[in-house]
């Protein structure tokens, strides 16, 4: 089962993983100030990744393609692992789309 998992970093900010039904991440979040704003994030992914609109295919610097989530206001709420083809990142936006809304929040905080 997919799922969110909520966890502190270094700096003490908060944020989330979205993670497949076989573990890999394969959405992760800004940093939050509050566990509060955390959550919200992760049932904002939910909502959005129904979407497709929603999803920004990119190209990094060093030519690996990515993609973003962003919420109805433009804000970006999620960003990808780098991919080593564009069909790889376009499998990635798919397993969001199916993952994201289903998925548990777990808090490993």
């Amino acid at each position: 089962m997919a799922k969110f998992e909520i966890t502190t970093r270094k700096n003490g900010e908060f944020q989330f993983n979205l993670k497949a039904s076989n573990g890999e991440v394969i959405l992760t979040s800004e940093g939050y100030t509050t566990k509060a704003a955390c959550l919200n994030g992760a049932e904002s992914v939910k909502k959005n990744a129904v979407e497709e609109k929603r999803f920004e295919k990119m190209v990094a610097k060093n030519g690996k393609p990515y993609f973003t989530l962003k919420a109805t206001n433009g804000q970006v709420i999620g960003q990808s692992q780098m991919y080593a083809s564009e069909r790889n990142r376009d499998n990635g936006i798919a397993s969001v789309m199916k993952n994201a809304p289903i998925a548990e929040i777990v808090e490993m905080v």
